[in-house]
């Protein structure tokens, strides 16, 4: 995967924006104003790239034992988030399928109210 796939992949989500709200090398992508997806836009240009996915906490701990590329999140709750080393052992899809689950369990969190909302978008 590389940078433009997923940067198209994580905006083509419903009700996605992006954020530079730590400084100017990190990418935010929220859904109704929480994040799911941050990465790094200088470990991409080294060629060492990585995104941070939020996960549900068991299964966090399920896909760090089972692949190397998938370590607790750099600077972010342990529990909640995983850094996903991309492309190395793990598939796009498998990244991507990733990607959809922490932006399932962030939109299942926002108010009625804001899913309603963004479901009311047009992409």
């Amino acid at each position: 995967m590389n940078l433009e796939t997923y940067y198209e992949y994580c905006l083509s989500k419903k009700g996605v924006t992006e954020h530079f709200p730590f400084d100017q090398d990190t990418l935010v992508f929220k859904v109704g104003g929480k994040m799911f997806a941050l990465s790094s836009l200088n470990q991409w240009e080294k060629g060492e790239p990585s995104v941070n996915l939020k996960c549900n906490p068991d299964y966090a701990q399920e896909l760090r034992a089972q692949y190397s590329d998938v370590k607790p999140a750099f600077h972010m709750s342990k529990v909640h988030w995983n850094t996903v080393v991309i492309n190395n052992e793990i598939s796009d899809k498998i990244v991507k399928e990733w990607i959809d689950d922490s932006y399932d369990l962030v939109f299942k969190s926002l108010t009625k109210k804001i899913q309603t909302e963004i479901l009311q978008l047009e992409n």
